[in-house]
């Protein structure tokens, strides 16, 4: 029975990713360090979590992430998984969220979300779920309550 080719990236290829992601990280409004990708990635991946060294490889364009890790990157970074991983024009993105806070926030709200950040990964994931479940439970209740 004869067993198809593997096929490996070429290290041409995982230069590119590395720059797309550098390039994603940037116009979604964040500096492309391994220390800033490491945070991000593991506050939103539910998988096992990446290593300063991983990320950093991601970013040298030394490895790629796998099919999972590479869903939790393009989520975050607001892109298909497709763009991240064989590219896009990044310039026709829309800015991102995160460059209108200082207009919209007050510094309590800027205070704990600098607390938030400050908290260890796991602690981070219960907060997130917490907000979440509130959310629900106050979309549920003006549902119920015919939107008002």
């Amino acid at each position: 029975m004869p067993t198809e080719p593997q096929t490996t990236p070429s290290s041409q290829e995982k230069l590119a990713f590395a720059k797309r992601l550098e390039d994603a990280m940037l116009a979604a409004g964040y500096e492309p360090k391994p220390a800033v990708l490491e945070r991000e990635f593991n506050t939103r991946h539910w998988g096992k979590p990446m290593t300063l060294h991983g990320v950093r490889r991601w970013l040298r364009g030394e490895t790629l992430p796998p099919q999972d890790k590479l869903r939790t990157l393009a989520q975050w970074l607001k892109l298909t998984p497709e763009e991240l991983q064989f590219g896009r024009d990044m310039a026709h993105r829309v800015e991102s969220p995160r460059h209108r806070w200082g207009a919209e926030i007050g510094y309590q709200d800027r205070e704990l979300f600098e607390a938030f950040l400050k908290l260890p990964v796991p602690q981070r994931r219960v907060v997130r779920e917490v907000i979440l479940a509130l959310t629900l439970a106050a979309r549920a209740r003006q549902d119920s309550n015919g939107g008002d």
